[in-house]
């Protein structure tokens, strides 16, 4: 499987989890998922790129993500 392909789980997995989240109007749960997600997906990247050795990756605080976009968006749909 390539890289791409493990990503592409990996993503896929999470959006499912978090629209799990958002059902359970576990906004909190869908933020640390989103979270979890991109901390997974970095240490899979460096792990199959050989790069382990740059853990961690100091990122600026909360990026936006697709991930936390999604989980944003379902947040506010579900309050509105």
């Amino acid at each position: 499987m390539t890289l791409l392909q493990e990503l592409d789980v990996l993503h896929t997995s999470y959006v499912e989890a978090i629209n799990a989240a958002v059902s359970r109007d576990d906004s909190a749960g869908a933020e640390r998922l989103a979270e979890a997600y991109d901390d997974e997906a970095v240490h899979l990247i460096a792990k199959r790129e050989n790069k382990t050795h740059l853990l961690p990756i100091r990122r600026p605080q909360g990026p936006e993500t697709r991930l936390r976009r999604l989980a944003r968006h379902l947040r506010v749909a579900r309050a509105a």
